[in-house]
């Protein structure tokens, strides 16, 4: 199972590099399912490896001047700021028993997942849908709608200090329509937002005294890498209009398949 979970990290690093979001919401499902660590052990070590992976990526975007700076710190620092509170103050208060009805027992990490599961259902729409977004070409000067992508931050940075995942299939949508990027920027910024907020919200989990596997997080960093520096040189020959909706699919069978495993299947 470590040799299909590290081929999994590979597949997510590609996936980010290729198309700019999507493949860090593999990143917890490929810990719990093929690696069996708890579920909120592994939304932490999923910020510290998207994070990582994330910012590794985007020094290609740095070279060809796909970053927009100003539009990264306008939606980054309140995504920064509630991933970090997310990490250090809410995860650790949830209780680790919720409720029970009959035999099924809805736990803490079990919560985790199954939100995740249904961000992943989420997310797939959105990238099957997005190749509409994608086609948007921004035009003249570029306008921002500052409370939007204000809220957006902080929706996205909380979204990602409860489940783990980096949000690029939130933040790019939301960089072309709020703050009318280019795809291409829209793309180097989501990396470069993902890293700041990811990194930065795994410190909190530091300071919560989770024990940590530093030896297993370098060899998972190192083959997502690959997979992002990989994915990053073949997306200059792929059209990624046709890359995410055949993700956006996948992802989709992945949630739905968590859903019903974990609901229906708790204690198989």
């Amino acid at each position: 199972m470590e040799i299909l979970g590290f081929f999994g990290a590979f597949l997510m690093g590609l996936t980010l590099g290729l198309i700019g979001g999507g493949g860090s919401i593999l990143t917890v499902p490929i810990l719990v399912y093929l690696f069996s660590i708890d579920a909120i052990l592994a939304t932490a070590y999923s910020l510290f490896i998207v994070g990582l992976t994330s910012l590794i990526g985007s020094f290609s975007h740095v070279s060809q001047g796909n970053i927009h700076w100003r539009t990264a710190l306008i939606f980054g620092i309140p995504s920064i700021i509630s991933v970090y509170l997310t990490r250090l103050y809410f995860v650790p208060i949830i209780p680790t028993y919720i409720f029970k009805i009959g035999d099924f027992v809805m736990t803490k990490p079990l919560m985790i997942l199954l939100f995740f599961a249904i961000l992943m259902v989420f997310a797939s729409y959105t990238m099957i849908k997005e190749s509409k977004i994608s086609k948007e070409k921004s035009i003249g000067e570029i306008k921002y709608n500052y409370l939007l992508i204000l809220i957006e931050g902080l929706v996205v940075g909380t979204i990602t200090g409860l489940v783990g995942a980096g949000g690029g299939f939130l933040i790019i949508p939301a960089l072309v329509l709020f703050a009318k990027l280019p795809m291409k920027q829209a793309v180097g910024t989501s990396l470069i937002i993902i890293a700041m907020k990811s990194l930065i919200g795994f410190t909190g989990d530091l300071k919560g005294q989770t024990h940590i596997d530093w030896q297993f997080l370098s060899y998972f960093s190192a083959v997502a890498i690959i997979g992002i520096l990989i994915g990053s040189l073949l997306s200059k020959n792929v059209e990624d209009e046709k890359l995410k909706p055949a993700f956006g699919y996948f992802v989709l069978i992945m949630g739905i398949y968590i859903i019903t495993k974990e609901i229906f299947f708790q204690h198989t």
